[in-house]
């Protein structure tokens, strides 16, 4: 008797279609890919040596297509998992996050509403903030030590003169002005980000030992 139960949720299963999500990931990824190309398609993709703005973003969509066509192909040739109910919650502050980015690290203008540009040092633990929350175990102490540890890096690793050097917005124009006048943008760069690497560290070490609480604002079934 259990042996025809088990066998019938495979026979269940008609079509050519083997992993349902599998197919529908490998859609939307090939979607996201298609977008960021369409997006960047005016952009100057340089070379190694001279990277222009759509170089990273560029090869990434590649990425992203290829692993589609990957979840494609096993979709049709491997057993996987049928579709799930999904959550919002994710969606929600992952895009939440990414306009959040999008808007603040240029500025942005609509009407009478403006945002002036705060750079990839308030735009890049923004977007870590907001989208850490995409999942009900998020610890607002760990998204925190995170954005001040990544940022940074991201800021001198883009920003360097030395190294990609690419045309970002790093930090508010206003911070810029209340360093000395002879310092370079690359001195400013780094102090900028080594202040943040020490802020990073001394979250991590003085709340050290201390219970941490997740912080959930969705219930169990990820309505938020």
């Amino acid at each position: 008797m259990s042996a025809s139960h088990e066998g019938s949720g495979a026979a269940s299963r008609h079509g050519p279609v083997r992993a349902p999500q599998s197919l529908a990931g490998g859609l939307f990824l090939l979607f996201l890919a298609a977008l960021a190309l369409w997006l960047t398609k005016d952009l100057d993709q340089g070379t190694l040596n001279a990277m222009g703005p759509a170089m990273l973003p560029r090869w990434l969509a590649f990425g992203v297509g290829l692993s589609g066509l990957a979840l494609l192909v096993f979709a049709f040739i491997k057993d996987g998992e049928p579709l799930e109910r999904w959550s919002i919650r994710g969606p929600f502050f992952i895009i939440s996050a990414i306009l959040a980015f999008g808007v603040t690290i240029r500025g942005y203008a609509f009407g009478d509403l403006a945002v002036p540009g705060l750079g990839l040092m308030v735009a890049g633990p923004l977007a870590i903030l907001i989208g850490g929350f995409a999942t009900p175990e998020a610890r607002f102490r760990d998204l925190v030590i995170l954005s001040l540890s990544l940022t940074p890096f991201c800021m001198v690793l883009f920003g360097d003169g030395a190294l990609l050097n690419l045309p970002i917005p790093l930090f508010p124009r206003a911070l810029a002005e209340l360093f000395p006048a002879d310092w370079s943008q690359n001195a400013i760069l780094r102090t900028v980000a080594a202040v943040m690497a020490v802020l990073a560290a001394l979250v991590s070490v003085t709340t050290r030992g201390r219970r941490t609480t997740t912080i959930d604002v969705a219930d169990h079934d990820g309505r938020i």
